[in-house]
């Protein structure tokens, strides 16, 4: 199994991105140690804010949020899954699955012993960590679902919200395969609603110098359940299972101007009971990425939510 470090020197220039890095390890596909990156920042005796990223960035998408986060006197942590960010890079995209990206980050919360942890999940943030829920329930005591689904290609799950359409899906499939040349970066922009500097730009592609670096960023969209028997699909309907039974706080924080993920607000509030009686938020003026967007909004939603438990 080939790993793949990217140079600590694409690293060199991170705009608003002052946090030193840290590692734990977590065991790879062949029982190999895996380093993989997080920024752990504010006091450790804290009620955790764990910040999980999706495709195809990596926690410098939450440097907006850390810094407030930790000022409120929480511990704020944002790992990097394996294959992203300054994290260990598995070559073959064979090696990727979603249910050894749920198994990275519950090896990185029983490393760190996370506890009192309040989940902020966006796009592939969100099947991952809602699993992760789903197997240690008692570490969580809230959750925050920003911009992310957890699809299980059962028409039950939509019906009178959306129209579970795969075309649109199979459109970004076939898309993110068929880029010539991959940048975060660019995609990143392209699905913003704020203007995104291009040293910015630039940082969403440091972790990826060249496609082998990039082979868990290009295998994440081909992991979408788009099929009921599809892997993904079964850990889904396993994890909504556990989320139908979570009654702890539940906030649903979508922005106004992402239709990949639209509608997908309503239907946790209708199935997750610990979402009743909350204050969920839309943010104007964001797309996709809310945390560029939106990032000083999205912390506050988040300080109050854990203030309020």
């Amino acid at each position: 199994m080939a790993v793949l470090r990217t140079p600590d020197e694409r690293f060199a220039v991170l705009p608003g991105h002052p946090f030193a890095p840290r590692y734990a390890m977590v065991p790879g596909p062949a029982g190999q140690p895996l380093r993989m990156h997080v920024v752990d920042e504010g006091p450790r005796g804290a009620p955790v804010v764990l910040l999980l990223h999706g495709e195809p960035t990596w926690s410098f998408l939450y440097r907006k949020l850390i810094p407030r986060i930790a000022a409120a006197g929480l511990r704020a942590v944002a790992p990097d899954h394996i294959g992203f960010g300054r994290s260990d890079k598995l070559a073959e995209r064979t090696e990727y699955s979603q249910e050894r990206h749920v198994g990275w980050i519950l090896a990185l919360i029983r490393a760190l012993d996370l506890r009192e942890i309040t989940l902020v999940c966006q796009d592939w943030g969100g099947p991952i960590g809602l699993a992760a829920l789903a197997a240690e329930p008692d570490r969580f005591a809230s959750v925050v679902a920003a911009n992310t689904i957890l699809p299980t290609a059962d028409p039950e799950l939509t019906r009178g919200v959306l129209e579970w359409r795969t075309d649109a899906l199979l459109d970004w499939i076939v898309g993110s395969q068929r880029m010539p040349t991959f940048s975060a970066g660019a995609i990143v922009a392209g699905v913003c609603k704020r203007p995104v500097a291009p040293e910015v730009v630039t940082a969403y592609d440091a972790p990826f110098p060249d496609e082998r670096h990039a082979a868990a960023a290009r295998h994440f969209p081909v992991l979408i359940p788009i099929t009921p028997g599809d892997p993904g699909a079964a850990q889904n309907r396993a994890t909504w299972r556990a989320l139908e039974r979570f009654e702890r706080p539940f906030l649903t924080a979508f922005s106004d101007g992402d239709p990949a993920t639209r509608g997908w607000e309503t239907i946790f509030q209708r199935r997750v009971p610990g979402a009743r009686g909350q204050a969920h938020a839309t943010l104007a003026n964001a797309g996709h990425f809310l945390q560029e967007d939106a990032g000083e909004e999205l912390a506050e939603l988040v300080i109050r939510l854990v203030r309020s438990g």
